[in-house]
């Protein structure tokens, strides 16, 4: 079996055209504010990702740039102000973060009405209760990949490895609101050697670790839809959590690492803003 590629960048375009429109229907621009502390590579290309998507769609997005040694109390202050301020629609919160600053902290001032991300606890409650207008952008993002396959999602069995957050524990619950029947596994599961059995039972597999083939290709069940959220440098290369190749031998759908789930990931941003925006 050769596994359909599932196209992220396909998807992306059709979310971006759907929040162009709505953002040309409200008269005025939504306004998406980045905080970056200190300079780090890899968020620079995440900063940039997010400045082409924003102003593709008509979203006004400005950087606030914060240098490394900036205090907590002072980061509390900026983000406090543009919490408060009326042109702001949405404010993200780049990581990662200086060890010296407690993003926690930072995230828990930004209102839920301003949370992109969808990581307040109000809006993490919503995603609880099947409310996923605003909702973790990468969770949302396997759900839209997911539902772009056509296959009936009721009654599969998933196996979500990775429990963070923002994207293993919210994952789960929206994936649990379409009825499928999901089971989470984590570090442990992989120390006790558990984690091929789990994943050669799943009919639906989504790894989110951020460790280059933690998931081997020939554990992957014949037939299974499989979304590999990983983001890995190796050899030059970036890679994802599963081995590509022998997996797409068995799987009926894969995402490509890069040009699935991050594509989408950064479509999803803009939906949250258009929602906030409303």
């Amino acid at each position: 079996m050769a596994a359909k590629i599932l196209d992220g960048k396909l998807i992306a375009v059709k979310l971006k055209e759907a929040a162009k429109k709505s953002v040309a229907g409200f008269g005025k621009s939504p306004r998406l504010v980045a905080v970056q502390i200190g300079k780090n590579p890899s968020s620079l290309v995440y900063i940039n990702f997010q400045k082409r998507a924003a102003e593709s769609v008509g979203i006004e997005y400005k950087l606030v740039d914060l240098p490394e040694s900036v205090s907590q109390s002072e980061a509390e202050r900026v983000i406090g102000e543009l919490a408060a301020d009326k042109n702001v629609t949405a404010i993200i919160l780049q990581q990662p973060m200086p060890p010296a600053i407690d993003a926690k902290m930072l995230m828990d001032i930004i209102p839920p009405a301003k949370d992109v991300e969808g990581m307040h606890p109000e809006n993490l409650g919503r995603v609880l209760t099947g409310d996923n207008r605003i909702g973790p952008c990468t969770a949302m993002a396997v759900m839209a990949l997911l539902e772009s396959t056509g296959v009936k999602l009721y009654g599969k069995e998933a196996v979500v490895v990775g429990h963070s957050d923002i994207v293993g524990k919210p994952l789960s619950l929206m994936l649990l609101d379409k009825f499928v029947t999901t089971t989470v596994c984590h570090i442990a599961t992989s120390e006790r050697g558990a984690l091929a059995g789990y994943v050669g039972r799943a009919e639906i597999l989504i790894s989110a670790v951020g460790k280059a083939g933690v998931i081997k290709g020939d554990w992957v069940k014949d037939g299974a839809i499989v979304i590999d959220v990983g983001i890995n440098h190796r050899d030059g290369r970036i890679v994802g959590d599963i081995e590509f190749e022998p997996a797409a031998k068995k799987a009926s759908y894969i995402t490509p690492v890069p040009g699935g789930v991050g594509p989408v990931t950064t479509a999803m941003l803009m939906k949250n803003v258009v929602e906030l925006a409303k």
